[in-house]
């Protein structure tokens, strides 16, 4: 080996060795700082200018006190066992919160903005139709509103019963998913995201409650408890006491697909969690406003048998 090339050779070791240390001085690369420009949030009179459109009215209905059947034996660990269960009386939205109820109480009271980090926003404008559901709000946000309103978040069951109906029907309409009944699986029923709510007359429960199939996932009152069901059916046998940091979302969305899909599906996910598929409607134990209320649908479904399992 001739002295050049031991030159050389040397020169590469001392370079190769001396990359770690290099890297400890430099330190750790510097986080990705925010836009200095916020996410823009259009006022309500500049999204009804944009928008030749009629904002729907905040209609509930009454969900009649009684018998309905919880869960699915057919459905995931958390769905079972199906039983029967009774809920007293109670009135629930009859749609999604809207974009634009939810930007009048963002108005009048100072509550933050529905929407996501700015590095997150891909479809925003997109979901700010004046009659779509309202999304990238919080289970807090969702119920500040509600509270806002003189309501409360539904509970599971309440939820549940109000959507599915009382005979264990496994969706709003009844059995298969032949053509689009609901906004879910993509964009083959011509909504590439949430569609204007009330959109699918199939996706209605025999109450008269819209969207529970698709459009958006739904934040409800309840911490989200694994074994729920089991514990509700079996109380003398002894477990922990449970713990839960999650709450608990109903319903498919337009992304769902699957599973997903059945009405006793349980999703849930952390209450500090905004998405463009998660949005809520609101209940009520008793009305004491009638101007916004609506009976309950006159239909035979509402009498009809009892689905016989479980």
């Amino acid at each position: 080996m001739d002295t050049r090339f031991k030159v050389i050779f040397l020169i590469a070791v001392l370079v190769m060795s001396s990359l770690p240390i290099m890297g400890i001085l430099k330190g750790p690369p510097l986080p990705v700082e925010e836009p200095a420009t916020p996410l823009s949030h259009p006022t309500l009179s500049s999204v009804k200018t944009q928008q030749a459109i009629d904002p729907l009215e905040d209609r509930m209905v009454e969900v009649p006190a009684g018998e309905f059947i919880l869960g699915s034996n057919d459905g995931g660990y958390n769905e079972k066992p199906q039983h029967v269960s009774t809920l007293d009386s109670y009135w629930i939205d009859r749609y999604e919160v809207t974009y634009q109820q939810y930007m009048e109480f963002v108005e009048k009271t100072g509550h933050r903005q529905p929407g996501p980090p700015s590095r997150y926003a891909r479809q925003l404008e997109a979901l700010r139709g004046l009659n779509q559901p309202v999304t990238y709000v919080s289970w807090s946000d969702s119920l500040a509103y509600c509270e806002w309103k003189g309501k409360r978040l539904p509970t599971e069951r309440e939820w549940e019963k109000a959507v599915r109906g009382s005979d264990g029907r496994t969706w709003p309409w009844g059995e298969g998913l032949e053509g689009f009944p609901a906004n879910f699986d993509g964009d083959a029923d011509g909504y590439k995201v949430t569609a204007p709510v009330g959109t699918f007359p199939k996706d209605k429960s025999m109450y008269g409650v819209y969207d529970g199939a698709g459009n958006v996932m739904e934040w409800v009152d309840d911490w989200y408890i694994e074994d729920a069901y089991e514990r509700s059916q079996n109380p003398e046998i002894e477990r922990p006491k449970p713990v839960s940091t999650y709450k608990t979302m109903r319903g498919g969305g337009y992304t769902s697909r699957g599973v997903d899909l059945r009405i006793t599906n349980r999703s849930f996910i952390v209450p500090d969690f905004r998405d463009e598929t998660i949005g809520f409607r609101c209940a009520q134990s008793n009305r004491l406003n009638e101007t916004d209320a609506l009976l309950p649908e006159k239909s035979s479904e509402v009498k009809g048998n009892r689905n016989s399992r479980g």
